[in-house]
Parts: C-alpha cells; sequence; structure tokens
C-alpha cells in the first residue's frame, strides 16, 4: 500500500514543503522527496493564432492553447450561454437574464461564464449589481478558422 503524497513512504509522518515548488521532506526521517508537477498555465484570453490543425502537426504548445478553449466549451451549458449572447439583439445579455434563459442559479451560470472568460470567448463588464455579458466575436472566429479542416486546401 503507498501512502499518500504527503507522507513520508519510511515513517509515515508528514512531508512538509523546504524547496519551492517540488521538493518536500520528512519532518521525522529526514527524507527528501519530489513531488509531481503542477500543469503549466498558459494566457488563453487571446484568441488563438496558431497554424491550422489541418496544415500538419501541432506542436505542444498549440495543441494545450487549442485543448483549453475547447474545454471551456466542452459543457452543453456553456454552449447555450455562448449562443444566447450571440443571439441576443443588444449584442450583451444580464446574468440574471442568463440565468433565467437556461434555469440554472445565477451563481452556476456565473461560473460557468468565468469559464468562458477565462478562455477568452466571453467579455464581462460590472453595472452597479449586474454584469452584462457579451461574446468575443475574434476569439470564437479564431478558433473555428483553427478548427477549419479546408483552410488549407
Amino acid at each position: 500500500m503507498t501512502s499518500p503524497p504527503n507522507l513520508c513512504d519510511l515513517c509515515r509522518t508528514a512531508m512538509t514543503p523546504m524547496l519551492p515548488p517540488f521538493r518536500y521532506m520528512s519532518m521525522l526521517c529526514g527524507k527528501m522527496v519530489d513531488m509531481p508537477k503542477t500543469l503549466p498555465v498558459v494566457d488563453v484570453s487571446a484568441p488563438v493564432c496558431c497554424s491550422p490543425v489541418a496544415a500538419g502537426p501541432l506542436g505542444d504548445e498549440a495543441a494545450l492553447e487549442i485543448a483549453l478553449r475547447l474545454k471551456a466549451l466542452a459543457d452543453p451549458i456553456r454552449v447555450k450561454l455562448v449562443s444566447l449572447l450571440f443571439s441576443s439583439d443588444a449584442g450583451e445579455v444580464c446574468n440574471c437574464d442568463l440565468a433565467q434563459a437556461v434555469g440554472l442559479g445565477e451563481s452556476t451560470v456565473s461560473h460557468h461564464l468565468s469559464q468562458l472568460r477565462r478562455a477568452g470567448l466571453v467579455e464581462s463588464e460590472r453595472r452597479g449589481m449586474n454584469v452584462y455579458h457579451r461574446p468575443r466575436h475574434e476569439s470564437l472566429t479564431a478558433l473555428c478558422a483553427v478548427l477549419d479542416p479546408t483552410c488549407c486546401r
């Protein structure tokens, strides 16, 4: 049986961080342990700007940028929210109206919109007690272009 990552395998005591960010030391036996690395942080707030997928094999960084944006859209509620934002006559929609349209609480809708905002697909602006959201057309257009299989033929 293996011990949890924060316990020493020899003495089963807690490991404390010694050398940031990935070295830990047991409090009892002094054993040093390497901890697993975290995922890289990628700024996805700007529109994706790499070669189209059909242009040839993608590098790791370009594939990660595309995947993070697609992951933000990989939820039916988020797709519905983006659809509501695009179909709005005013070009923006209040968080309270979006919550009512999808039948969820405002806090849940706010969470979904924050994921879309982090992926650079939505812009938000607070006005008093309300937050208004609008789609970032250039980001979604760029994502579509990157995924277009006929772009390079």
